[in-house]
């Protein structure tokens, strides 16, 4: 299964992928929303900015991935906070992930840099920051 997956553009996220400084993604939800209970090994994530260029620049591989069980606000802080050299995070995506009911960190594995190429989410009814694409040729624009 391939991903799109956005990094946040303020934080610099793609910038600290590339420096090998963090090497494990975050989502987290009040609620159990993708990609919640939908990952695999293995499965390939490419990678865009938030920033309105829909430009994938980079991709890495699944290589572990934890989903939590339903969390307090200081338990989610402090699944956050132990996790917090891997993930990388700046204070305001610490502040936005921390206090979420659901987390799902993935450890990623063979981050490279791409050709770059413009994807569509037309097929993608919601403005999500993670998008299930199946096939990434599919989304290739």
């Amino acid at each position: 299964m391939d991903h799109i997956v956005y990094l946040d553009y303020k934080d610099n996220e793609l910038h600290h992928l590339l420096a090998g400084e963090k090497t494990m993604i975050i989502r987290g939800a009040m609620g159990r929303k993708y990609p919640y209970g939908e990952l695999n090994i293995n499965d390939v994530l490419y990678f865009t900015v938030n920033d309105g260029s829909q430009i994938v620049r980079s991709k890495a591989l699944i290589q572990r991935f934890t989903y939590s069980d339903k969390l307090s606000k200081d338990e989610s802080m402090a699944l956050v906070l132990k996790n917090q050299k891997a993930l990388c995070l700046k204070s305001r995506l610490l502040n936005r992930f921390g206090g979420k009911r659901y987390i799902v960190l993935i450890e990623i594995k063979g981050f490279i840099v791409i050709d770059p190429f413009k994807f569509t989410r037309s097929a993608f009814g919601n403005m999500d920051d993670w998008l299930p694409v199946g096939n990434i040729e599919e989304v290739k624009i």
